[in-house]
């Protein structure tokens, strides 16, 4: 089956399963340059991440990391499980080069073009990083996404304080290593596998190294969260179940598939889109488990966003347009109608605003009511 047409084996629903073709619809490498929509005019420059809420200084590392404690559970011939992680932090000035949004290998292989590769981010390579411990926060991609698809979000919640690793799930999406080995993902279109439990034991693999002396952060152990889309989303919930580091997880519109065995007693915030007036499917999987959240724990929704809403994924088509290959009617799921400046804006203000109470002691009263500033958000639960 081609890349551009696999389907996320673990979703069950209408919604998701055109959310899910159109994430692998990006991950296209057969496609040429020439294939793909052309870009709209205020995309003749290099594009840029949408601007940090902040102007602090923020600096970025990239890790690889072996977890040599493990075999590599979606292909153990390759010996220990390997991820790649990328760093957000704040920093001191610095005046080193921005890191690219990607390079030109993984822009062609997970975008279909290079022309990502020329995007602009607003982290320092390798800037050394300011001093006291932070508050982290570990993002997990949707299933076929690369953690790249994250960087808005980990550059605001950088830019506000706080320490942050994007990680790469091996296997599970295109993912490029040191020396420009690339490997693809090996189970898209396969059944019945533990993709949850198994990305749970890949973030408490990072938390590991990132709380270990030498580690590249200086991190709160006592002010850990994790935060993920999609399939993401469930494995941050899971994380929080599985790993008592993690204080308070963030669910942006993952199905969890199952009903849990154990309740779990952290802050859980679950931000989803169409879920109040959408498919019955996936209220119902957000229902199982929300009697199963015993902490505190809100249900938000986005009836005007799509899957993708919670990533940089509305940004990206704004400036360089829609595969070519979308399936027809998938536009709906996977953006609904809310525009990208609105997509990014409030996915920030509500991860954030969740993560300074639980992690800052900072309420907000966003989380405590709607508001006229977000009147696309509605308080489900």
């Amino acid at each position: 089956m081609p890349p551009s047409v696999m389907i996320m084996s673990m979703t069950t629903t209408r919604r998701s399963l055109l959310a899910a073709a159109l994430l692998t619809a990006f991950a296209a490498p057969q496609m040429s340059s020439a294939a793909v929509a052309a870009p709209r005019p205020a995309t003749a420059s290099p594009a840029e991440v949408p601007a940090p809420a902040t102007r602090a200084p923020i600096g970025t590392k990239t890790l690889h990391l072996v977890d040599t404690s493990r075999p590599d559970p979606w292909k153990p011939a390759a010996g220990n499980r390997e991820l790649m992680v990328s760093l957000w932090y704040p920093a001191l000035p610095s005046a080193g080069p921005k890191a690219p949004y990607a390079s030109k290998e993984l822009a062609k292989k997970f975008l279909g073009s290079e022309a990502a590769a020329t995007v602009r981010t607003h982290a320092t390579l390798n800037a050394p990083a300011a001093p006291k411990a932070r508050p982290l926060v570990v993002l997990s991609p949707g299933f076929g996404m690369s953690r790249l698809t994250l960087t808005a979000l980990g550059e605001d919640l950088a830019s506000r304080g706080y320490a942050v690793a994007a990680v790469d799930h091996t296997y599970e999406a295109p993912v490029e290593f040191p020396g420009g080995r690339m490997e693809d993902c090996l189970i898209c279109g396969k059944a019945g596998l533990p993709v949850i439990p198994n990305r749970a034991e890949d973030i408490s693999f990072v938390l590991d190294r990132l709380t270990a002396p030498g580690s590249p952060l200086r991190v709160d152990r006592d002010r850990i969260g994790v935060a993920g889309h999609s399939i993401g989303g469930a494995s941050a919930v899971e994380a929080a179940r599985t790993d008592r580091r993690v204080k308070a997880a963030v669910n942006m519109d993952g199905n969890f598939f199952s009903e849990p065995t154990t309740d779990l007693n952290r802050p859980v915030l679950l931000l989803g889109a169409q879920r109040a007036a959408g498919e019955a499917e996936n209220r119902d999987d957000w229902e199982r488990t929300w009697r199963h959240l015993t902490g505190w724990k809100r249900w938000l929704d986005v009836a005007q966003g799509g899957h993708l809403t919670f990533t940089d994924a509305p940004w990206l088509v704004e400036r360089f347009g829609m595969p070519p290959n979308l399936p027809p009617g998938s536009e709906s799921g996977a953006f609904g109608t809310l525009k990208a400046d609105r997509a990014t804006a409030l996915t920030r203000t509500y991860v954030s605003a969740f993560f300074d109470r639980h992690l800052r002691g900072v309420p907000n009263p966003l989380l405590e009511r709607p508001s006229a500033a977000y009147p696309e958000v509605a308080f489900l639960k």
